[in-house]
């Protein structure tokens, strides 16, 4: 099991719900809601006026804003921003014709827009006029920041952000959440003084700027009273000085989901990066057909070398062996110029090099892997259900090809049965799902007896998942009256591997107690098959040269760490069910999973912090916390006084709960001591 479960299932379904909404799949069904498609069709123009502005064109844009959103056309504090890069955009041309033209634009559009603007409008007028007499090129002249192509992309991240709230055309639920984690997880960090093992990813897909936020409307900038617990979540949800959550409230009119989802979108993610792990995702899980093309230019995205990462490594159990690290800085940024399609090569398409010389159709082999690959046909309805990936064609002169691969080759371990080594990538991947598949079904013989003629020694190297699947034989049989042939599975398997494993020991006692509630429903649909079969994927799947898609690391890192934080701050994410957060954790655990959650709790005690984790709203302390210890520091918790210290000191929740636990929990004392 994964040190740190993850609802795969749940993963799934965001996952599907993503490439739908962004229309990267081909799907005949309708979507889930009528509102994806309008949102899609809005995200579309946004995306258009965006990279309008972001060339220079604006123009355009303001072609597309006239038709489409008149309303920013309106408000004058948006025209003259627009107005004032169009006349820049006309100088950068360097044309006597267009410098005419500036001319004559300044004096019909941008002055007269000036006067009305805002109070400042008027002073950057006159200011950016200096750009007659200085060059694009002079980095040290007063208006050298007009000049610089970056007010482009300021300028339309605003109007992006004012476009994105009026339409509510936000990301989808898995984008959102995905840029959530991974600001979490970079806080979290460093804050900890750890060094993430999925940095290589986060600092590529997740980017440094943000989109400028959206301007009230001038009605709402009359004094405004918000509660201050919702200043404060938002404001530390999303890395927000206060008066930043006050503004992004008042410009939400005080809903905080929708300040905090105004504000998530505004944090911005490659996306053509993204769209590269999701396919990589869903190809690994089944969920559409694994295509072969490559793309030009292919970005390297490598791990760092094993064993320059702390403890956070091991706690989520991300394996570095194989890597090498890129010395090189690739940008991910969007490459304007060409864009064919965009495709992975997976990773495990490449073909193991050791032993193919030994390779017939002939041989004992050969006829050990032969059932599975004689019966592929009966995989066809599973295969028949995968969509076909068409990528972001809708922006094919925006997005850049991206490719993910790795310095040095996968390799396969020589006791895989030659029969298997002999198949195709193809045939491979095909295995490993036809084995991930019996396995949520239930069918844990059929797997077992599988699995153990392609490769003898996989269940010598993870009795663990062997002890598993015989839990699953032993429980069905148990379910279907036949208590002899559960006592032989459980004498032949469970416990041999108890014994050697005295980890195992309490598992199979809870197992072993289901002889005396032999009730078919509770036993079979209650166990974590889709958990116990992705576990099985993995591993098998390493076997035969198939790494897990980086996604999956990704989401098993930053789920533990948006724990861990949440522990540090004694209280309860309020946006975790609206981002889905809280199902990717469900985890139903039964006895398949008590050993998988005993290790998870020793493995996340490595990575946590020396001070206390007692929720302020629930009142459950950690296991090692003594009934005192969790009175005492309830007291200190008090909300009215947390949230009193980060209000006066502009203080992170965990550094207020720390500093009230050495003043007794006394807001007031605390704030005379700072100031003192």
């Amino acid at each position: 099991m994964d040190s740190w479960p993850v609802n795969w299932e749940a993963l799934d379904a965001l996952i599907i719900d993503f490439a739908k909404s962004e229309n990267l799949i081909e799907d005949s069904s309708p979507p889930s809601s009528p509102s994806l498609t309008s949102s899609y069709h809005s995200r579309l123009i946004i995306r258009q006026i965006r990279r309008s502005l972001e060339v220079g064109n604006i123009d355009a844009a303001i072609d597309i804003l006239r038709v489409h959103a008149p309303f920013v056309l309106e408000d004058h504090r948006l025209l003259f921003r627009l107005q004032k890069l169009k006349f820049i955009e006309l100088l950068r041309k360097g044309t006597r014709d267009d410098r005419i033209f500036a001319i004559d634009y300044l004096r019909k559009s941008l002055a007269p827009c000036a006067l009305n603007a805002y109070p400042e409008a008027y002073e950057e007028f006159k200011h950016v006029l200096l750009a007659f007499i200085y060059d694009k090129d002079d980095q040290t002249s007063p208006v050298a920041n007009e000049w610089a192509e970056k007010r482009r992309y300021e300028i339309a991240g605003l109007v992006s952000s004012v476009l994105r709230a009026h339409f509510h055309a936000y990301n989808p639920i898995f984008s959102m959440a995905l840029r959530y984690l991974m600001s979490i997880h970079k806080v979290f960090c460093f804050r900890q003084g750890i060094v993430s093992p999925i940095s290589y990813l986060t600092e590529r897909l997740l980017l440094e700027e943000r989109d400028f936020p959206a301007l009230p409307p001038e009605s709402l900038y009359e004094a405004q009273v918000f509660d201050e617990v919702d200043i404060q979540a938002l404001a530390h949800a999303v890395e927000l000085t206060r008066q930043g959550a006050i503004d992004s409230l008042r410009f939400a009119k005080g809903d905080l989901f929708q300040a905090f989802q105004n504000e998530i979108c505004r944090m911005r993610l490659n996306d053509a990066m993204l769209d590269e792990l999701v396919r990589e995702y869903c190809v690994y899980r089944g969920i559409v057909e694994p295509g072969m093309q490559t793309s030009s230019e292919p970005l390297k995205v490598n791990p760092p070398e094993s064993g320059c990462c702390s403890s956070l490594d091991s706690s989520i159990d991300v394996d570095h062996s194989t890597a090498k690290h890129s010395n090189s800085e690739t940008s991910a940024t969007t490459d304007l110029s060409s864009m064919q399609g965009i495709d992975v090569e997976l990773r495990f398409a490449s073909e193991p090099t050791n032993n193919l010389e030994d390779c017939s159709p002939s041989g004992s082999h050969q006829s050990e892997s032969s059932s599975l690959l004689r019966n592929r046909s009966k995989g066809a309805g599973e295969r028949s259900k995968r969509k076909r990936w068409r990528g972001r064609h809708d922006d094919l002169d925006f997005i850049s090809g991206v490719h993910f691969n790795r310095d040095g080759k996968q390799e396969v371990s020589t006791s895989i049965s030659k029969g298997v080594e002999c198949t195709s990538a193809e045939d491979k991947y095909e295995i490993v799902l036809q084995m991930k598949e019996l396995a949520s079904r239930g069918m844990a013989a059929e797997v077992v007896e599988e699995i153990s003629t392609l490769d003898p020694d996989f269940f010598v190297q993870n009795p663990v998942l062997l002890f598993q699947l015989k839990q699953v034989e032993f429980l069905k049989l148990v379910g279907l009256g036949d208590h002899s042939g559960a006592l032989r599975v459980a004498c032949s398997h469970l416990g041999p591997l108890a014994a050697h494993d005295p980890n195992l020991l309490k598992p199979l006692k809870e197992t072993l107690l289901s002889l005396l509630r032999p009730n078919e429903e509770a036993l079979v649909t209650g166990l974590p098959l889709h958990a116990l079969a992705t576990s099985l994927q993995v591993a098998f799947g390493k076997r035969l040269g198939i790494e897990e898609p980086q996604l999956m690391r990704i989401m098993r890192a930053t789920l533990h760490t948006h724990s861990e934080w949440f522990k540090l701050q004694m209280c309860k994410d309020r946006f975790e069910s609206l981002l889905r957060i809280d199902s990717l954790k469900e985890n139903n655990t039964p006895v398949l999973t008590s050993l998988a959650t005993s290790k998870s709790n020793i493995d996340s005690c490595s990575l946590g912090s020396s001070q206390a984790t007692i929720s302020s709203t629930t009142g459950v302390s950690d296991d090692s916390s003594s009934p005192n210890q969790a009175s005492s520091q309830d007291a200190i918790c008090d909300e009215n006084a947390i949230l009193k210290v980060m209000e006066f000191l502009a203080l992170p929740r965990a550094d207020a709960i720390h500093l009230l636990a050495q003043y007794n929990g006394n807001a007031e004392t605390v704030i005379q001591q700072i100031f003192a």
